[in-house]
């Protein structure tokens, strides 16, 4: 893999995640913060996705043999080198000039996966071929927004697939989009030369005519949004497994094993969507307990410690995805940003892991988070 051309070295000072973002909002224009950090409506969803994560307490185990631990898991036949992958965030040239190269050669040398954004500003061509020869790379996936036009669909799924990447991730929580106050008070808006660059060509149908009392929402741009049997025809048209990103509700986790869903993925959209859903680390353990193991279950929201990953993990989660922390990083320092907080996150699971007791991932059990033996339901 031939590296980019170094654009920035990391800031001093920076020693956490937290630390990561507080740098990046200097770094970012009032429209580009409003649009990554912003959440719904009164931003409770946002918040909870963090303090869900800091009200599980880990109860430390002693005396336990660590030597020769690790942190690989397995995932949809793969062994990764750690359970920690990079959630899809559209626009990415906002934060860097480098923007979703820069996020994707960071995560292959960090031996983190990549999801790609249907509404990426780099090509997803461009992405694969940085990325795909280098040996240690974790997974590279594309997530994926159903288009109105099925026809476009499909060739943006062919080109995925001739492309290399290697599962689809359908987003099915975002029907419409979250009431996003921050962004109207910014008045959020692209900037010449970012755009969803992979949406070329695509020809939004134009409005249908209402009669007075109809809904521009329900009886207008809902007739395009994706139902249970579109996940059907989008099986029929790849050879990729489709994972699903969003699920909440143990009875959609449910429906989504029985259509033959690879794996899901426990997100309320970063807190972006519906105000006042639950935290992901609350849903987590029950949508676990729906699937009963049938497919991985994956998580993000809220993410920003090595101890977070840990708990997810506990949990019964097969993997974590960080998406406004990698953000950050770009922002700071461009890949050598990304791979910092990458670093940092690994660094903090493995010094969790030692001090829990828990030499491997698969120790990781309920029991860690109960001090004692039984399935915890989860902060809330």
């Amino acid at each position: 893999m031939t590296p980019l051309p170094a654009r920035h070295t990391i800031p001093p000072g920076l020693v956490t995640l937290a630390d990561h973002e507080q740098h990046a909002r200097a770094q970012l224009d009032d429209n580009a913060w409003a649009y990554f950090s912003g959440g719904a409506a009164d931003e409770i969803s946002l918040r909870a996705n963090r303090s869900a994560w800091d009200a599980l307490p880990l109860w430390p185990r002693v005396l336990r043999p660590l030597a020769g631990g690790h942190t690989r898991v397995p995932l949809l036949g793969r062994t990764l080198a750690h359970p920690i992958l990079l959630a899809p965030v559209a626009f990415q040239r906002l934060a860097h000039p480098d923007g979703e190269l820069a996020m994707a050669y960071a995560a292959a040398a960090l031996g983190a996966g990549v999801v790609l954004s249907t509404q990426a500003s780099v090509s997803l061509e461009s992405v694969a071929q940085a990325v795909l020869p280098d040996p240690g790379r974790g997974p590279l996936w594309f997530q994926l927004y159903l288009q109105p036009d099925r026809g476009f669909t499909q060739a943006l799924v062919q080109r995925a697939e001739a492309a290399g990447y290697e599962a689809l991730v359908l987003t099915v929580d975002a029907p419409t989009s979250g009431v996003r106050d921050r962004e109207r008070r910014a008045g959020f808006r692209l900037p010449p030369g970012v755009g969803p660059v992979n949406l070329t060509g695509l020809q939004v149908p134009a409005p249908s005519a209402l009669s007075p009392g109809q809904s521009t929402l329900f009886d207008g741009l809902l007739h395009h949004a994706p139902t249970w049997d579109d996940i059907a025809w989008l099986q029929s048209i790849t050879r990729l497994p489709v994972l699903l990103k969003g699920v909440l509700h143990p009875a959609d986790a449910r429906q989504a094993v029985s259509v033959g869903a690879a794996g899901l993925i426990v997100s309320n959209h970063g807190g972006r969507t519906l105000d006042t859903a639950p935290a992901t680390a609350t849903a987590l353990p029950r949508v676990v307990q729906a699937v009963g193991g049938a497919v991985p279950v994956l998580v993000d929201g809220g993410i920003r410690r090595g101890t977070d990953v840990l708990k997810a993990m506990a949990l019964g989660a097969s993997a974590v995805l960080v998406g406004r922390p990698a953000v950050w990083g770009l922002a700071n320092a461009g890949a050598a940003g990304v791979a910092h907080v990458l670093r940092l996150l690994r660094d903090e699971l493995e010094a969790a892991m030692a001090l829990t007791g828990c030499a491997t991932l698969a120790e990781a059990a309920p029991a860690l988070l109960e001090g004692q033996d039984g399935a915890p339901s989860g902060p809330g």
